[in-house]
Protein backbone atom coordinates (compact mmCIF):
# COMPACT_ATOMS: atom_id res chain seq x y z
CA UNK A 1 0.00 0.00 0.00
CA UNK A 2 1.75 3.64 -1.36
CA UNK A 3 -0.51 5.25 1.80
CA UNK A 4 0.84 3.27 4.69
CA UNK A 5 2.83 5.81 6.19
CA UNK A 6 -0.13 7.61 6.80
CA UNK A 7 -1.97 8.25 10.42
CA UNK A 8 -4.67 9.59 12.03
CA UNK A 9 -3.94 13.32 13.70
CA UNK A 10 -5.26 14.03 17.01
CA UNK A 11 -8.69 14.93 17.18
CA UNK A 12 -8.30 18.50 19.35
CA UNK A 13 -7.43 21.52 17.37
CA UNK A 14 -9.91 21.99 15.09
CA UNK A 15 -9.92 24.46 12.56
CA UNK A 16 -12.64 27.10 12.52
CA UNK A 17 -16.11 26.77 11.24
CA UNK A 18 -14.86 22.92 10.48
CA UNK A 19 -17.47 20.42 10.99
CA UNK A 20 -17.03 16.87 10.50
CA UNK A 21 -17.55 15.48 6.72
CA UNK A 22 -20.19 12.91 5.86
CA UNK A 23 -19.00 11.22 3.76
CA UNK A 24 -17.35 7.70 4.68
CA UNK A 25 -13.60 7.43 5.03
CA UNK A 26 -11.42 6.01 1.96
CA UNK A 27 -10.28 1.89 2.68
CA UNK A 28 -6.75 2.99 2.43
CA UNK A 29 -7.38 6.05 4.97
CA UNK A 30 -9.49 4.13 8.02
CA UNK A 31 -7.95 6.43 10.72
CA UNK A 32 -8.26 10.01 8.96
CA UNK A 33 -10.13 13.03 10.33
CA UNK A 34 -12.45 14.47 7.42
CA UNK A 35 -14.20 17.48 7.48
CA UNK A 36 -16.01 19.90 5.67
CA UNK A 37 -15.93 23.75 5.47
CA UNK A 38 -18.79 25.92 5.70
CA UNK A 39 -17.04 28.37 2.85
CA UNK A 40 -17.72 28.95 -0.71
CA UNK A 41 -14.06 28.36 -1.55
CA UNK A 42 -14.81 24.94 -0.18
CA UNK A 43 -17.87 24.27 -1.70
CA UNK A 44 -18.05 20.32 -2.26
CA UNK A 45 -14.67 19.63 -1.29
CA UNK A 46 -13.83 17.61 1.74
CA UNK A 47 -10.14 16.79 3.62
CA UNK A 48 -9.08 14.27 4.61
CA UNK A 49 -6.20 14.97 7.52
CA UNK A 50 -3.70 12.68 8.48
CA UNK A 51 -0.42 12.52 10.21
CA UNK A 52 2.44 11.31 7.84
CA UNK A 53 5.12 9.22 9.15
CA UNK A 54 7.42 10.74 6.75
CA UNK A 55 7.47 13.35 4.17
CA UNK A 56 11.10 13.48 2.25
CA UNK A 57 10.07 11.25 -0.48
CA UNK A 58 12.78 9.76 -2.72
CA UNK A 59 12.21 9.92 -6.57
CA UNK A 60 12.51 6.28 -8.07
CA UNK A 61 15.71 5.86 -9.92
CA UNK A 62 14.17 4.86 -13.59
CA UNK A 63 12.39 8.45 -12.87
CA UNK A 64 13.72 11.40 -15.34
CA UNK A 65 13.31 14.44 -13.23
CA UNK A 66 16.25 16.31 -12.36
CA UNK A 67 16.16 15.98 -8.67
CA UNK A 68 15.66 13.19 -5.93
CA UNK A 69 13.71 13.82 -3.41
CA UNK A 70 10.35 15.71 -3.14
CA UNK A 71 8.04 17.02 -0.60
CA UNK A 72 4.20 16.31 -0.81
CA UNK A 73 2.13 18.02 2.22
CA UNK A 74 -1.05 17.39 -0.22
CA UNK A 75 -2.52 14.91 -2.49
CA UNK A 76 -5.88 15.29 -4.68
CA UNK A 77 -5.72 19.28 -5.85
CA UNK A 78 -8.80 21.74 -5.83
CA UNK A 79 -7.36 23.35 -9.36
CA UNK A 80 -8.99 20.25 -10.89
CA UNK A 81 -6.83 20.49 -14.19
CA UNK A 82 -8.12 18.49 -16.69
CA UNK A 83 -4.47 16.92 -17.60
CA UNK A 84 -3.12 16.56 -14.37
CA UNK A 85 -0.92 13.79 -14.30
CA UNK A 86 -1.04 13.16 -10.80
CA UNK A 87 -4.38 12.25 -11.00
CA UNK A 88 -4.04 8.54 -10.67
CA UNK A 89 -2.15 8.28 -7.49
CA UNK A 90 -5.77 8.97 -6.27
CA UNK A 91 -6.50 5.03 -6.91
CA UNK A 92 -4.22 3.88 -4.74
CA UNK A 93 -6.05 5.41 -1.78
CA UNK A 94 -9.48 3.72 -2.98
CA UNK A 95 -10.39 7.03 -4.54
CA UNK A 96 -11.32 8.11 -8.63
CA UNK A 97 -9.07 9.69 -10.34
CA UNK A 98 -11.98 12.14 -11.51
CA UNK A 99 -13.97 14.25 -9.29
CA UNK A 100 -12.69 12.80 -5.95
CA UNK A 101 -9.10 13.93 -7.58
CA UNK A 102 -10.29 17.25 -7.20
CA UNK A 103 -12.72 17.46 -4.22
CA UNK A 104 -11.08 14.75 -1.78
CA UNK A 105 -7.72 16.00 -1.11
CA UNK A 106 -5.38 14.34 1.47
CA UNK A 107 -3.56 16.79 3.92
CA UNK A 108 -0.59 15.92 5.93
CA UNK A 109 -1.04 18.02 8.81
CA UNK A 110 2.17 17.35 10.85
CA UNK A 111 4.40 18.30 7.19
CA UNK A 112 6.33 21.07 9.33
CA UNK A 113 7.50 19.51 12.27
CA UNK A 114 8.47 16.15 10.19
CA UNK A 115 10.35 18.31 7.64
CA UNK A 116 12.83 19.71 11.03
CA UNK A 117 12.74 16.11 12.06
CA UNK A 118 14.27 14.96 8.89
CA UNK A 119 16.56 17.58 7.73
CA UNK A 120 17.93 16.93 11.17
CA UNK A 121 18.56 13.55 10.69
CA UNK A 122 22.43 12.42 10.84
CA UNK A 123 21.82 10.79 7.47
CA UNK A 124 20.41 13.95 5.58
CA UNK A 125 23.27 15.11 3.58
CA UNK A 126 21.18 18.60 2.40
CA UNK A 127 20.29 17.48 -0.77
CA UNK A 128 17.61 19.72 -3.02
CA UNK A 129 14.33 18.88 -2.38
CA UNK A 130 11.65 19.77 -4.90
CA UNK A 131 8.01 20.88 -4.38
CA UNK A 132 4.94 20.91 -6.37
CA UNK A 133 6.18 18.10 -8.30
CA UNK A 134 3.11 16.09 -7.75
CA UNK A 135 0.43 18.42 -6.85
CA UNK A 136 -0.02 21.90 -6.01
CA UNK A 137 1.63 22.85 -2.37
CA UNK A 138 -0.21 26.45 -3.04
CA UNK A 139 -3.70 25.14 -3.83
CA UNK A 140 -6.78 26.83 -2.03
CA UNK A 141 -6.38 24.25 0.48
CA UNK A 142 -3.17 25.93 1.90
CA UNK A 143 -4.82 29.35 2.89
CA UNK A 144 -6.64 27.48 5.35
CA UNK A 145 -4.13 24.66 6.48
CA UNK A 146 -0.48 27.02 5.70
CA UNK A 147 1.88 24.03 6.14
CA UNK A 148 3.90 25.84 3.24
CA UNK A 149 5.18 27.87 5.85
CA UNK A 150 6.34 26.17 8.23
CA UNK A 151 7.98 23.98 5.36
CA UNK A 152 9.83 26.79 4.04
CA UNK A 153 10.97 28.17 6.91
CA UNK A 154 12.58 24.68 8.05
CA UNK A 155 14.09 24.49 4.89
CA UNK A 156 15.62 28.04 5.40
CA UNK A 157 16.91 27.20 9.43
CA UNK A 158 18.48 24.50 7.81
CA UNK A 159 20.36 25.95 4.91
CA UNK A 160 18.92 22.91 2.85
CA UNK A 161 18.30 24.19 -1.36
CA UNK A 162 14.59 23.80 -2.42
CA UNK A 163 12.49 24.48 -5.29
CA UNK A 164 9.20 25.33 -5.91
CA UNK A 165 7.12 24.68 -9.07
CA UNK A 166 3.36 26.11 -8.84
CA UNK A 167 0.25 27.92 -10.23
CA UNK A 168 -0.84 29.59 -7.23
CA UNK A 169 -0.43 33.26 -6.40
CA UNK A 170 -0.77 32.13 -2.92
CA UNK A 171 2.92 31.73 -2.95
CA UNK A 172 3.60 35.40 -2.62
CA UNK A 173 1.91 35.43 0.81
CA UNK A 174 5.60 33.36 1.62
CA UNK A 175 7.63 36.28 0.12
CA UNK A 176 9.70 36.91 2.92
CA UNK A 177 10.29 33.34 4.00
CA UNK A 178 11.54 32.81 0.60
CA UNK A 179 13.62 35.77 0.34
CA UNK A 180 15.15 34.69 3.87
CA UNK A 181 15.54 31.13 2.79
CA UNK A 182 17.57 32.65 -0.49
CA UNK A 183 20.00 34.44 1.78
CA UNK A 184 21.38 31.42 2.93
CA UNK A 185 20.87 28.52 0.14
CA UNK A 186 19.25 28.09 -3.53
CA UNK A 187 16.00 28.89 -3.71
CA UNK A 188 14.67 28.08 -7.24
CA UNK A 189 10.78 29.06 -8.19
CA UNK A 190 8.40 28.44 -11.45
CA UNK A 191 5.21 29.03 -12.62
CA UNK A 192 3.46 26.95 -14.99
CA UNK A 193 1.46 28.86 -17.53
CA UNK A 194 0.73 26.76 -20.59
CA UNK A 195 -1.44 29.15 -22.20
CA UNK A 196 -3.22 32.43 -21.71
CA UNK A 197 -6.88 32.42 -23.65
CA UNK A 198 -9.54 33.22 -20.81
CA UNK A 199 -12.26 30.74 -21.98
CA UNK A 200 -9.58 27.74 -22.23
CA UNK A 201 -8.37 28.61 -19.15
CA UNK A 202 -12.04 28.43 -17.25
CA UNK A 203 -12.69 25.03 -18.90
CA UNK A 204 -9.27 22.93 -18.53
CA UNK A 205 -8.05 24.63 -15.07
CA UNK A 206 -11.20 25.84 -13.46
CA UNK A 207 -9.78 25.71 -9.96
CA UNK A 208 -6.41 27.59 -10.50
CA UNK A 209 -5.71 31.12 -10.61
CA UNK A 210 -6.13 33.31 -14.00
CA UNK A 211 -2.99 32.79 -15.82
CA UNK A 212 -2.55 36.71 -16.09
CA UNK A 213 -2.71 36.72 -12.06
CA UNK A 214 -0.25 34.14 -11.99
CA UNK A 215 2.04 36.45 -14.55
CA UNK A 216 1.49 39.20 -12.13
CA UNK A 217 2.77 36.85 -10.13
CA UNK A 218 5.78 36.19 -11.53
CA UNK A 219 6.54 39.98 -11.92
CA UNK A 220 6.54 40.03 -8.07
CA UNK A 221 8.83 36.89 -7.22
CA UNK A 222 10.89 39.06 -10.18
CA UNK A 223 10.91 41.78 -8.70
CA UNK A 224 11.69 40.49 -5.12
CA UNK A 225 15.19 39.43 -6.76
CA UNK A 226 14.29 35.92 -8.12
CA UNK A 227 15.31 34.25 -11.54
CA UNK A 228 12.03 33.06 -12.05
CA UNK A 229 11.43 30.21 -14.64
CA UNK A 230 7.96 29.50 -16.38
CA UNK A 231 6.94 26.23 -17.38
CA UNK A 232 4.75 26.64 -20.43
CA UNK A 233 2.88 23.57 -19.62
CA UNK A 234 1.03 21.91 -21.03
CA UNK A 235 0.52 22.91 -24.16
CA UNK A 236 -2.94 21.46 -25.98
CA UNK A 237 -3.10 19.68 -29.30
CA UNK A 238 -5.80 21.70 -31.55
CA UNK A 239 -6.51 23.97 -28.41
CA UNK A 240 -2.73 26.15 -27.34
CA UNK A 241 -0.69 25.12 -29.68
CA UNK A 242 -1.12 27.19 -32.35
CA UNK A 243 1.44 30.03 -33.61
CA UNK A 244 -0.88 32.47 -32.42
CA UNK A 245 -1.76 31.02 -28.82
CA UNK A 246 2.24 30.57 -28.94
CA UNK A 247 2.96 33.75 -29.58
CA UNK A 248 0.54 35.50 -26.76
CA UNK A 249 1.66 33.84 -24.08
CA UNK A 250 5.68 33.73 -24.63
CA UNK A 251 5.11 37.57 -25.46
CA UNK A 252 2.88 37.41 -21.88
CA UNK A 253 5.49 35.16 -20.41
CA UNK A 254 8.44 38.04 -21.20
CA UNK A 255 6.75 40.91 -20.32
CA UNK A 256 6.15 39.15 -16.45
CA UNK A 257 10.02 38.92 -16.67
CA UNK A 258 10.50 35.46 -16.26
CA UNK A 259 14.51 34.25 -17.03
CA UNK A 260 13.35 31.32 -19.39
CA UNK A 261 10.45 29.60 -20.35
CA UNK A 262 10.35 25.03 -20.90
CA UNK A 263 7.49 23.88 -22.88
CA UNK A 264 6.02 20.97 -22.69
CA UNK A 265 3.57 18.95 -25.18
CA UNK A 266 0.45 17.40 -23.28
CA UNK A 267 0.76 13.92 -22.21
CA UNK A 268 -1.93 11.76 -20.99
CA UNK A 269 -1.19 9.29 -18.37
CA UNK A 270 -4.10 6.71 -16.99
CA UNK A 271 -5.93 8.28 -15.00
CA UNK A 272 -5.56 11.70 -16.59
CA UNK A 273 -6.16 10.33 -19.88
CA UNK A 274 -9.77 9.08 -19.41
CA UNK A 275 -10.74 12.43 -17.46
CA UNK A 276 -9.41 14.84 -20.09
CA UNK A 277 -10.95 12.28 -23.20
CA UNK A 278 -14.44 12.89 -21.64
CA UNK A 279 -13.85 16.40 -21.02
CA UNK A 280 -12.38 16.54 -24.66
CA UNK A 281 -15.85 15.04 -25.96
CA UNK A 282 -17.67 17.07 -24.53
CA UNK A 283 -16.34 20.21 -25.15
CA UNK A 284 -14.36 19.80 -28.22
CA UNK A 285 -15.79 16.37 -30.23
CA UNK A 286 -14.23 17.54 -33.06
CA UNK A 287 -10.85 17.46 -31.76
CA UNK A 288 -11.41 13.35 -30.72
CA UNK A 289 -10.08 11.80 -33.88
CA UNK A 290 -7.01 13.81 -33.56
CA UNK A 291 -6.27 12.77 -30.01
CA UNK A 292 -7.11 9.50 -31.07
CA UNK A 293 -4.24 9.65 -33.89
CA UNK A 294 -1.70 11.23 -31.86
CA UNK A 295 -1.98 9.43 -28.38
CA UNK A 296 -2.65 5.98 -29.99
CA UNK A 297 0.87 4.45 -28.95
CA UNK A 298 0.47 5.73 -25.28
CA UNK A 299 1.00 8.73 -23.14
CA UNK A 300 3.27 10.62 -25.30
CA UNK A 301 2.55 12.44 -28.74
CA UNK A 302 4.61 11.39 -31.18
CA UNK A 303 8.57 12.77 -31.04
CA UNK A 304 7.91 14.56 -34.11
CA UNK A 305 5.07 16.67 -33.31
CA UNK A 306 6.89 17.15 -29.30
CA UNK A 307 10.01 18.31 -31.32
CA UNK A 308 8.10 20.63 -34.16
CA UNK A 309 6.29 21.89 -31.23
CA UNK A 310 8.80 22.95 -29.18
CA UNK A 311 11.18 24.72 -31.85
CA UNK A 312 8.16 27.09 -32.46
CA UNK A 313 8.54 27.97 -28.75
CA UNK A 314 12.00 28.71 -28.87
CA UNK A 315 11.69 30.50 -31.87
CA UNK A 316 9.11 33.16 -29.91
CA UNK A 317 10.91 32.81 -27.02
CA UNK A 318 14.32 34.33 -28.61
CA UNK A 319 12.81 36.83 -30.81
CA UNK A 320 10.83 37.97 -26.84
CA UNK A 321 15.01 37.88 -25.39
CA UNK A 322 13.84 34.24 -23.47
CA UNK A 323 16.43 31.32 -23.58
CA UNK A 324 14.97 27.95 -22.64
CA UNK A 325 16.10 26.62 -19.58
CA UNK A 326 19.07 24.07 -19.24
CA UNK A 327 18.59 20.44 -19.04
CA UNK A 328 19.41 20.11 -15.08
CA UNK A 329 17.92 23.48 -14.07
CA UNK A 330 15.62 22.92 -10.70
CA UNK A 331 13.20 25.42 -12.18
CA UNK A 332 12.31 23.08 -15.33
CA UNK A 333 10.90 19.36 -15.71
CA UNK A 334 12.99 17.41 -18.22
CA UNK A 335 11.64 16.54 -22.58
CA UNK A 336 9.15 13.70 -21.57
CA UNK A 337 10.28 10.11 -22.80
CA UNK A 338 9.33 8.53 -25.77
CA UNK A 339 6.18 6.17 -25.53
CA UNK A 340 6.66 2.50 -24.91
CA UNK A 341 4.31 -0.37 -25.94
CA UNK A 342 3.67 -1.10 -22.51
CA UNK A 343 1.50 2.43 -22.37
CA UNK A 344 -0.73 1.87 -25.09
CA UNK A 345 -4.46 2.80 -24.03
CA UNK A 346 -7.48 3.86 -25.68
CA UNK A 347 -8.47 7.36 -26.24
CA UNK A 348 -12.56 7.37 -26.02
Amino acid sequence: MRWDNLTAPPVEGDPERAAPATPPLPLALPGAVARTFDTPEFAGMTFYEVQAKSILNRVPGQSRVPFEWTINPYRGCSHACRYCFARNTHTYLDLDAGADFDRKVIVKVNAGELVRRELAAPKWRGAHVAMGTNVDCYQRAEGRYRLMPQIIAALRDFANPFSILTKGTLILRDLPLLRQAAEVTTVGISFSVGFVDEHLWRTVEPGTPHPRRRLDAVRALTDAGFSVGVLMAPILPGLSDSDESIEATVSAIAAAGATSVTALPLHLRPGAREWYAHWLAREHPHLVPRYRELYRAGAYAPQAYQRELTARVRIASRRHGLHRGERGDNRTLPEPPPPSAAEQLTLL
